[in-house]
């Protein structure tokens, strides 16, 4: 049986990515700072911080595939703390790939963003860019071979407060009102999580070896469409309220597109099947009601 890693798999994109090679048929093992939550019987559990080489290095030695979705995720977060978030994302990331070096693996498959593509993100945004890089690097001069994963906006079971459709969702039940702090006419390529997981597999094949590929959703939906779409499923009068950040930052964030021109080539994977974008929303708004609201 092939074993995996998944790094920051107690997430909300890590556990979900967890269950799919589980349910593949791969050993599973979790390694996360914080304990799983949505851990299951089959997968193994181990508490750890990527910064810790040690241990990085003794988790990876058995394994086939390392997926690595650990780290700083949080564009905020990472404006407040850039030498945090630096520091984490990429010397965690070279860790996970001098332990590669050390004990060869089939594949690395490395969580990034698509803000990787544009002058926005901040902080985030560049420790992004910097591993895919290094990731790069590594492979030309080790043989470690990679598939990088550019995630867009994703939804679905698991998330947090930080996630905006579960945000939204959350407040329209709870206080029957929904506060947003950026434009109506943002747009998104949102994908459920189910879906980005599934794929997240898929691209252990062969032909996704030592590429970048583009993990988005199938409909372009701006937040005032969005909205729409939550209080028109919700059958109730939901007030939306505009407030202004308490940091303003959002130059942080992009408006309609993440892309800018940049040099670098990357694969748009696109699954015949995937979840509908109602039925999606709808399997958030019944997991936030039987958790706050039942």
């Amino acid at each position: 049986m092939k074993k995996a890693v998944v790094f920051g798999g107690s997430g909300f994109v890590g556990s979900h990515v967890a269950d799919a090679l589980t349910n593949s048929g791969i050993e599973t093992t979790i390694f996360d700072v914080r304990p799983s939550e949505f851990i299951n019987s089959k997968q193994t559990f181990i508490q750890g911080s990527i910064l810790d080489e040690n241990l990085v290095r003794k988790v990876i030695e058995d394994k086939d595939y390392v997926y690595h979705l650990a780290g700083q995720a949080d564009i905020e977060v990472g404006f407040e703390n850039p030498k945090e978030t630096l520091h984490l994302n990429i010397q965690g990331t070279i860790n996970i790939l001098e332990a590669c070096r050390q004990h060869p693996v089939e594949r690395l498959v490395f969580a990034s963003t698509v803000y990787v593509y544009s002058d926005s993100g901040g902080f985030y945004r560049a420790s992004k860019q910097a591993c895919e890089i290094i990731i790069e690097e590594y492979q030309k001069n080790f043989g470690i071979d990679y598939t990088i994963l550019r995630y867009g906006s994703l939804y679905g079971p698991r998330a947090d407060e930080k996630n905006f459709i579960h945000r939204v969702i959350k407040q329209a039940l709870l206080e029957k009102k929904i506060e947003v702090g950026y434009g109506s006419d943002e747009k998104r390529d949102f994908i459920h999580v189910y879906d980005a997981a599934r794929m997240s597999v898929d691209i252990l094949k062969e032909e996704y070896k030592n590429v970048h590929i583009i993990l988005t959703g199938y409909q372009h939906i701006s937040r005032g469409e969005l909205l729409h779409i939550i209080t028109e499923m919700l059958g109730e009068d939901i007030e939306i309220q505009t407030i202004q950040p308490e940091i303003d930052r959002v130059h942080g964030h992009y408006k309609l597109t993440p892309y800018v021109f940049k040099p670098k080539i990357s694969r748009k994977l696109v699954s015949s099947e995937y979840l509908e974008f109602g039925q999606g929303i709808l399997s958030c708004m019944e997991e936030i009601y039987e958790k706050h609201v039942k």
